[in-house]
Order: C-alpha cells, then sequence, then structure tokens
C-alpha cells in the first residue's frame, strides 16, 4: 500500500508513527478525487436511475387479454371494460336515488342472471340473493342508522361440497354526490363480476364456498357491509374477506391491511398475486386513523371477527370522489391487472386449508413488501424483531472493527480514531436532523404565509422544494468536518462519515423495534446493503485502499436506492392527491415534507456524502442550493406554483344552500335566515376562491356558534362535517331559500313512566339523509331511548344520521328523560332536524351562485333545511 493510502497525521501522536510529510502526502491524496464535473454525473446517474427504472415499473400495466382469450380460463379485461363502461352511464348512484337503488341495481342483477346462466352446473351451484336490509352501530361519533339499503350477495359453491367455511369478496356499486363511481368502486365491481364468471365457467374445482357481495352502501358510510355481516344468512359462514375498495383509479392495486394476526393469508397472496403491491408501512399509516378514509374491512373485523386482506386503487386519486371519475380515466390494463390478482387470490384462498379452521393459524402480525412489483417478501413479526436486532448489532460490529483496522493500518491508536469518529457521529446527527428539519421547516413557513400545497399539480416541485434541502442538510456538517480536518487520509474519513450514518440508521431502528414498529424493516433493509459491502471491503482489504471500497458500495447501494424511491414515490402518488381534502386544521406539507426527507435519507445517505469523492464538491452544494431557490420562487411567484387546475387537479368544494330556522320553546321563531354552508376540504380554505375574484363577502366562520348554539345550529351532514365544524364557513344569503324538502318533527306522546322520568315519543319525516340532534337540558338525563343504548352518554350533544335506500320511511323513536324534580313543564331538550336533498340543484341564485364559481373547483352542493326545536 502507498504512502497516500494510508492515515497520516499531520503532527505526531503520543504512542504513535506520526509522519513530517502530511501536507505533501495530503496533497497526493486530494489529487486522486475525480474532477469536479463527474459530482454532478454521480448524482445525475441516480436521477436516471429512478425515472428509467422506478418509474416504469411502478406504473407498468399488463396487457389487457380480449373475447378472443375467452376459451383459456383467464381474466378478460375487455369484458369487464364493457360492463365498466355501461355502469359508468347510468349516472352517480347516491344511496336513496334512482341511479342507485334502482338502475344500477338492475343492470347488477341482468349480469349476475347472465353469469348464473353460463354456469357450469355440474361443477358449481350458484345462488342470488336481493338482500334489502335496516340496521344502525355506532360510527365515530354518531348513530349511523339505516334503512332499506340494498346489497346484491352471490353464492358459489363446488358441487357435493362439505365445506362449511365461506370466502367473502366484497365491493360496493354506490357513489358519492356528482361522481359515477367508475374508480371509486366500479372498477372492482366489473372485476369481481368477471372472476366470479370466470370461476363458474372453469371446470376447475375449489374447497371452499365464495360468497360474493356488491354492496350498495359503503359511501353513507360502511352501512351495506354492516348490515350483510350482522343479518344475512349466509354471513356466519363467512371467516375471511377479500375487500376491494378504491381511492383513485386506472393503475395497479395495493394491500394495505392484512389480517389481523394471520400471516398464511400474505403467504396466500405472496403466491398467488401476479402483481404483487403492498407494504406493511402502507398498513400501520392508514390504521393510525390520520388519512380521510374508511373502508368495508373494518366493518368485517368488528362485527364479523373476520380476517383478510383490503385491496385498493390509489393512482390518480385527484378525481376521487368527484365527478372527474369516469371511465376514460380507468385503463384496460388497470382492469387487467386488479382481475389477475383477484382471480388468481380467490382461487388460492377458497382452497387454503387454514380457513377451516382460523384461529388455529392465528400466529401474530406479518411484515410483508413488494420490490418494485417484481418480488414479493413476507416474514413474522417475531422474525422481524429478531433480523432487526442483528442487522443494528451486525452493523455495529463491523464498524468496530473498521475502526479498529483504520487505527491498525494507519499507525495511530485506536483511541485517536474512536475521537475522531464521535466527532463524526455527532456531526452525522447533526446531519440526519438538518436532513428533516429543512424540508419541514420550508414547508413551515410556506404554509405560515398561505401557499400550502404548491406541488398539488405540480410534484416536480418537491425536488426543489424538499428532496435538495434535505440532501443540503445531510451532506452540510460532513462536508464541512472533511474540509477542515487535517489529521487522517481522507478516504478514511469519508469511511467514517458512512459509518456514522450507519450507527444513526442502527439505533433509529433500535428505537423503532423497541416502539412496536413493523415498518422498521425499511431501515433494517436500507442497513443490510451496507452491511454487506462493508464486510466485502473489509475481507478483500479494499477497506484499506484509498477509495477503493466505494466502488463495492456503489454496487450494492443501487438496490436500497431502487426500493427506498419507489416505496417513497409510492407513498406520494397516493398521499399528494389526499391533501387536497385533508382539511384545515392540519398543515399537510408538514406530512409531505418528511415524506421526502425519509425518503431522501433513505435512499441517498450513504451516496450523498460520496460527492466528496470529487473535487470542489461546494459546487454540488451551491447547485442544490440553486435549485431550491430557483424552485421556491417558482412555487411562490408564478401561476406553477397554484394548486389547482381545472379537470385534473381539482379544488373539492363541498357546500350547502341552507335555509335555518330556531323555534322556541313556546314555538315562536327567533332565527330565520339562508346562506351557504362550505366545508372546505384543504389547507388553503377560500383563499382560492377569494383570488378568483369570487364574491364572498360576509364570509365567516361558524366557530363562535359552535360554542353557543347545540351542534353550531348548521346542518352538519355526518360525522365528518361534525369533526370539522369549527373549519366550516357560513356565507350569509339576503334571498331565503325554499328547501325542496322540510321535514315536519312531532311530538307523538308524552308519558309518565314513574321515578322522575318522561317518555317523549317523536316522529319526523325525512329525506334520504338525514340527521338528527339531541341536547338535553344540563339537569336533564337521557336515560333510555329506542336508538342504540351504548351510544348512550358518549356524547354531549347525540348524533343521529338517518339514511334510507330503496324506500324513505318516517323515522320514529323516543327518548326517556329523567330530572330531578320531576317537572317536565318546562323545556327538556333541544333537538335539530337537517334535511339533506342531494342531488338536487338548487333555486335560480343557488345556480347562479355556482356558476360564478372557477372551473379548478369541483363542486359537491345541494340544499338543505335545518330546524332547531326546543321541547
Amino acid at each position: 500500500m502507498g504512502d497516500k493510502d494510508k492515515l497520516i497525521s499531520d503532527e505526531p501522536i503520543e504512542g504513535d508513527g506520526g509522519s513530517a510529510s502530511f501536507k505533501n502526502d495530503r496533497r497526493q491524496e486530494l489529487n486522486f478525487r475525480g474532477p469536479w464535473y463527474l459530482a454532478s454525473g454521480f448524482l445525475l446517474f441516480w436521477a436516471l436511475l429512478f425515472f428509467a427504472v422506478v418509474i416504469p415499473l411502478f406504473y407498468h400495466l399488463p396487457k389487457g387479454l380480449t373475447m378472443e382469450d375467452a376459451s383459456k380460463g383467464l381474466f378478460i379485461a375487455e369484458r369487464a371494460q364493457n360492463h365498466l363502461y355501461e355502469f359508468d352511464e347510468i349516472g352517480t348512484k347516491v344511496v336513496g336515488s334512482d341511479g342507485n337503488e334502482n338502475k344500477t341495481v338492475d343492470y347488477l342483477m341482468g349480469l349476475v342472471a347472465e353469469i348464473q346462466e353460463s354456469c357450469l352446473e355440474e361443477y358449481f351451484d350458484v345462488e342470488v340473493d336481493l338482500q334489502e336490509v335496516s340496521g344502525s352501530y355506532i360510527h365515530w361519533t354518531m348513530i349511523n342508522q339505516y334503512q332499506g339499503v340494498q346489497n346484491i350477495v352471490i353464492k358459489l359453491s363446488p358441487k357435493n361440497s362439505t365445506s362449511e367455511t365461506y370466502l367473502l369478496v366484497n365491493s360496493h356499486f354506490d357513489s358519492k354526490p356528482t361522481s359515477r363511481s367508475a374508480g371509486d368502486a366500479g372498477e372492482m365491481i366489473v372485476s369481481i363480476l368477471e372472476v366470479l364468471r370466470v370461476m363458474c365457467t372453469t371446470p376447475q374445482t375449489f374447497q371452499h364456498t365464495i360468497i360474493f357481495l356488491l354492496n350498495g352502501a359503503e359511501e353513507n358510510p360502511l352501512q351495506a357491509s354492516h348490515g350483510f355481516i350482522t343479518q344475512h344468512k349466509w354471513a356466519k359462514n363467512c371467516k375471511a374477506v377479500i375487500n376491494l375498495d378504491s381511492a383513485g383509479g386506472g393503475g395497479s392495486d395495493i394491500v394495505f391491511q392484512t389480517g389481523p394476526n394471520s400471516p398464511w393469508l400474505v403467504e396466500h397472496y405472496k403466491k398467488s398475486a401476479k402483481h404483487p403491491l403492498a407494504t406493511t408501512m402502507a398498513e400501520e399509516i392508514f390504521q393510525t386513523g390520520i388519512l380521510p378514509s374508511d373502508t368495508d374491512y373494518g366493518i368485517f373485523v368488528k362485527y364479523g371477527n373476520l380476517i383478510g386482506l383490503d385491496i385498493a386503487q390509489f393512482i390518480n386519486g385527484y378525481f376521487y370522489h368527484t365527478k372527474y371519475d369516469r371511465f376514460a380515466n380507468i385503463p384496460r390494463g388497470s382492469i387487467q391487472s386488479t382481475g389477475d390478482n383477484l382471480l388468481s387470490l380467490v382461487r388460492s384462498l377458497s382452497n387454503a386449508t387454514e380457513l377451516a379452521n382460523t384461529a388455529a393459524y392465528a400466529t401474530g402480525h406479518v411484515i410483508f413488501f413488494d420490490v418494485l412489483g417484481l418480488y414479493f417478501i413476507s416474514y413474522t413479526e417475531s422474525n422481524g424483531v429478531i433480523l432487526n436486532y442483528a442487522v443494528a448489532a451486525i452493523t455495529l460490529i463491523l464498524i468496530i472493527v473498521s475502526i479498529w483496522r483504520t487505527a491498525s493500518v494507519s499507525c495511530v491508536s485506536a483511541g485517536y480514531v474512536i475521537s475522531r469518529f464521535i466527532l463524526i457521529l455527532v456531526l452525522q446527527i447533526i446531519a440526519f436532523v438538518l436532513g428533516v428539519g429543512m424540508p419541514v421547516a420550508i414547508a413551515y413557513v410556506f404554509d405560515k404565509y398561505g401557499l400550502s400545497l404548491t406541488y398539488f399539480s405540480t410534484p416536480s416541485l418537491l425536488i426543489g422544494l424538499y428532496i435538495c434541502p434535505s440532501l443540503l442538510g445531510l451532506s452540510l456538517p460532513s462536508y464541512f468536518y472533511l474540509k477542515l480536518q487535517r489529521s487522517v487520509a481522507f478516504a478514511q474519513q469519508l469511511q467514517l462519515v458512512l459509518n456514522g450514518h450507519a450507527v444513526v440508521l442502527a439505533i433509529l431502528g433500535i428505537g423503532l423495534t423497541v416502539y412496536g414498529l413493523r415498518s422498521t424493516y425499511v431501515v433494517t433493509w436500507t442497513l443490510i446493503f451496507f452491511v454487506i459491502p462493508l464486510a466485502i471491503n473489509l475481507l478483500t482489504t479494499l477497506h484499506d485502499r484509498g477509495f477503493s471500497w466505494t466502488g463495492v458500495l456503489k454496487i450494492f447501494q443501487v438496490i436500497p436506492f431502487l426500493y427506498n424511491s419507489y416505496l417513497i414515490y409510492t407513498f406520494l402518488v397516493t398521499l399528494i392527491p389526499m391533501m387536497g381534502r385533508f382539511g384545515r386544521s392540519t398543515n399537510p406539507d408538514l406530512i409531505i415534507s418528511a415524506l421526502n426527507a425519509l425518503g431522501t435519507i433513505l435512499a441517498l445517505g450513504f451516496l450523498i456524502p460520496l460527492i466528496n469523492m470529487f473535487r470542489r464538491p461546494s459546487l454540488i452544494l451551491f447547485s442544490l442550493l440553486a435549485i431550491s431557490a430557483v424552485t421556491i420562487y417558482t412555487a411562490t411567484s408564478t401561476q406553477i406554483g397554484f394548486p389547482y387546475r381545472a379537470k385534473t387537479n381539482v379544488q373539492r368544494l363541498p357546500y350547502l344552500h341552507v335555509r335555518r330556522t330556531f323555534y322556541e320553546y313556546d314555538g315562536t321563531v327567533v332565527k330565520d335566515e339562508s346562506g351557504y354552508l362550505f366545508n372546505f376540504q384543504d389547507r388553503r380554505g377560500p383563499a382560492p376562491l377569494e383570488e378568483a375574484k369570487v364574491n364572498l363577502t360576509g364570509l365567516v366562520s361558524i366557530a363562535a356558534d359552535c360554542e353557543k348554539v347545540m351542534m353550531c345550529g348548521y346542518p352538519l351532514y355526518d360525522h365528518r362535517w361534525v369533526k370539522n365544524r369549527e373549519q366550516i364557513m357560513w356565507l350569509p344569503r339576503e334571498t331565503q331559500i325554499v328547501p325542496p324538502f322540510v321535514p315536519v318533527l312531532q311530538l307523538v306522546a308524552k308519558t309518565e313512566l314513574g321515578n322522575n322520568t318522561m317518555r317523549y315519543e317523536f316522529n319526523t319525516t325525512t329525506t334520504d339523509h338525514t340527521s338528527v340532534f339531541i341536547q338535553p337540558e344540563e339537569d336533564v338525563t337521557i336515560v333510555n331511548w329506542s336508538l342504540l343504548l351504548a351510544y348512550i352518554g358518549q356524547q354531549t350533544t347525540s348524533h343521529l344520521y338517518y339514511s334510507s335506500g330503496k324506500h324513505i320511511l318516517p323515522l320514529s323513536f323516543y327518548i326517556d328523560f329523567w330530572k330531578p324534580n320531576g317537572d317536565f313543564n318546562v323545556p327538556v331538550t333541544q333537538l335539530g332536524v337537517g334535511a339533506h336533498s342531494i342531488g338536487n340543484k338548487g333555486d335560480a341564485i343557488s345556480q347562479e351562485f355556482a356558476s360564478s364559481l372557477p372551473s379548478f373547483a369541483a363542486l359537491v352542493e345541494w340544499p338543505a333545511s335545518y330546524q332547531r326545536f326546543i321541547f
């Protein structure tokens, strides 16, 4: 080994053989660094690798099969796509509407009948049941009560089967207002029907009966699945569920919930899915409840004690729940991808021996993830814990060996190298904090000045807004250290810098494992591909030969770079559209900036320090700074940074045309006013409308009303409106609104029950979507009622969400009130009734107001009445 490759001290160190020729040797060593212009090529290589490998694999879809392949027993996307077109043409499918309860049900029942006729009778029995069901349960902070919602239930049984265990396959056909639901979840519905067709027309039998559930009230929320699992005659035999839903459409589908405690389900997915896409990290994020979504999967687990897989489309979430959720957005390849996976998975699970006794195979959680859609890895949580600790321990051991080797070949003491490494470790902790903190700081400042969501329509801005600042934060401490250090060889110092980063990740991995996060696998596998080249370099002595060790490292870093950038890109594609409906109370940029920072650290944490292999690395740092500066200017000073675009990246704008009337105890009207009630879905709120010159004169928050009046005194639509009520805004209107429907609430009877208790019986006419709020006076207690008993006392103001499917029926209920003094000739309770006329466009003034709103706003609006009574 030449002198240039040794650790050479600038000054003699006690007990060590120092060198008087340090400056000359250091100058020679620095001369072996690459030309400055190759540093930019080094970073460009990784950027090109991302766009050449990650992006194509992420968006890859299989070729959609046509009717020419129908005889092969395969999923035929062309046929499913034809059905999706007809499904889309029906229009919106809101629960209670003719489109949902009649047109869609009739269309789907016709398809089911057609499939039933084509089934192989010698192999299968097919039964079809159109369920109309009523019930109630507690959902978030409200009683979710429904009547007459519909389910299409198909039972496919192998001939002479003795198994009493059923596999449930579920999706929904209803929609949000304005949406034709091609993506959410028409694509899943037609995929289920095509799987049913293939299963029952192919002479390939299976062990367990399959229940295909097409449910007609998921958006309402989750009512039809509750009605099925708690009341249907076939529900008690269902042991596992494949739940299919969507937060977008037109791409691949992702497994984002499994189990609970059933690793064997993931193993079946692993061996059967033709286009795997799944990650434990998605499961843990979803189950925190921070995302604005629910699925039927939770209902089946909670009320049916089922296990299963929750699978969803997620790409292009911008059109989710808007009028742009149309057939044209769903390519045939997307349907083929979903259908291939679903058909293989149904075949696998319907033959699973574990399904006969699922409790016997409840062995804990599982860690799972796909690698670029090409390969699927899974292992139990217990094995994951062992792997996490083992990799962290091996990392620390090899770093100790690396330090010892550095000292051994450099004629310096191990203590001296350790002292330098401790300093480096502190700097790498600072680098980690800066790598996260700088993007988050930018997100905070942008939001402070009302500039959140600048990346919403132009995700490429994320590079300059968050990725470049993160790279700067990761680079600066080591850059200054390497520039200023004067005591040891440069290449070895650079190795120590990477060792420091590995120690930070190892400590992080240990901490996250102790905390119980299965997503720690991301840190562990990132470390694995640092540990392997480190071991190779130590074994081959490349570790001691200048920059020779970097070649092996860079080769092995290709895998974690590809995986981590693929993983984070998956979350960005999912979450960025969600930020447009994340509400006003949370800064969404903090989430997106932190996610970008995490991806940068995991994908490039071992690579960005290598810019110091080249001369003048400061040019790279200045380039990163310049990219960030230009991006910040572009995002803040040009139209590129405006979040919304017509049709493609819309601002969701739900609002109600409200007439609200307050009646006193004696029946006199003390308030009667009209206006528009806005539930802004994104952080920017009304600002984009004001920038578009919409007349919002008089727009005010209703938060002050919420402190004084029961449930703010407005017809809050559902649990999400109630949760967001302090962010909702009111725009008064001079001309009174005449709602299409105003409920008639009657106190039918008062019956003394004794013991200072009085029963009040009520009856009210309703629309297909009605909310009732109940708030007794301070000295009054609800002791019983005809609603869900478990809900009594859970909320200061009780909320009953009542919806009707096939037929609209009046709502009748009673409440038993108790008062200490037994005096019921005074005000006892307030009742508020909000009736929603979904699908009605409102009067001429309301329609004119709607037409004045900008094209980038996706309107979801209807008339509603609200009456407050005192009894």
